[in-house]
């Protein structure tokens, strides 16, 4: 069971920091269409980005595992509920999977602890 948790402890914390670090490279039409489709603004982005690389880091300390994983699971919901807001269950369901992974890890705990 450790093994996994250690998996997904580094899974998580790649994505988060991935899509942080992608919130500052030049976004495709399609994602350009989404998050103005969710009412997330170019202004906006960076915030998020520097929001999501923090988390990802938060997740890989033992004093910061619980709040990191908090915040990711919070942000994956305000992405889910301002898909539905806008009226694209299909976001918001592509996310679930995402939402089940800082949830899991929280149950899990931290791999490293003795």
């Amino acid at each position: 069971m450790k093994i996994i948790s250690i998996l997904l402890l580094f899974i998580s914390s790649f994505l988060s920091i991935k899509h942080g670090w992608d919130a500052f490279q030049p976004a495709t039409a399609e994602q350009t269409k989404m998050m103005a489709d969710i009412g997330i603004t170019e202004t906006v982005k960076p915030f998020f980005g520097v929001f999501s690389i923090i988390i990802g880091l938060m997740i890989l300390f033992p004093q910061t595992f619980f709040i990191g994983n908090l915040l990711n699971a919070i942000t994956i919901l305000l992405i889910m509920a301002l898909s539905l807001r806008a009226g694209t269950v299909s976001t918001a369901l592509l996310e679930i999977p995402f939402l089940a992974l800082p949830l899991l890890l929280i149950w899990l705990t931290y791999p490293f602890k003795n």
